[in-house]
């Protein structure tokens, strides 16, 4: 596993401990992680009026293996 996808499954792990740990169900969380979800593919596709489009050459792929 490469550092960049080593340190977004450690962030997950931290973010989802601390929601749990805050009293948050799974279903709870599950709903959080699809409005995060959405938020990113808006974002992607340039809908907020407020959030400059990101290039594609600009955006990290962090499912690309090293």
């Amino acid at each position: 596993m490469n550092a960049n996808k080593q340190k977004t499954r450690l962030l997950a792990q931290n973010f989802f401990n601390q929601l749990r740990a805050d009293g948050y169900t799974p279903m709870q969380i599950i709903g959080m992680a699809t409005e995060l979800l959405d938020l990113v593919s808006e974002d992607l596709k340039g809908v907020h009026a407020n959030v400059a489009p990101v290039s594609p050459e600009s955006r990290p792929d962090f499912r690309q293996e090293a």
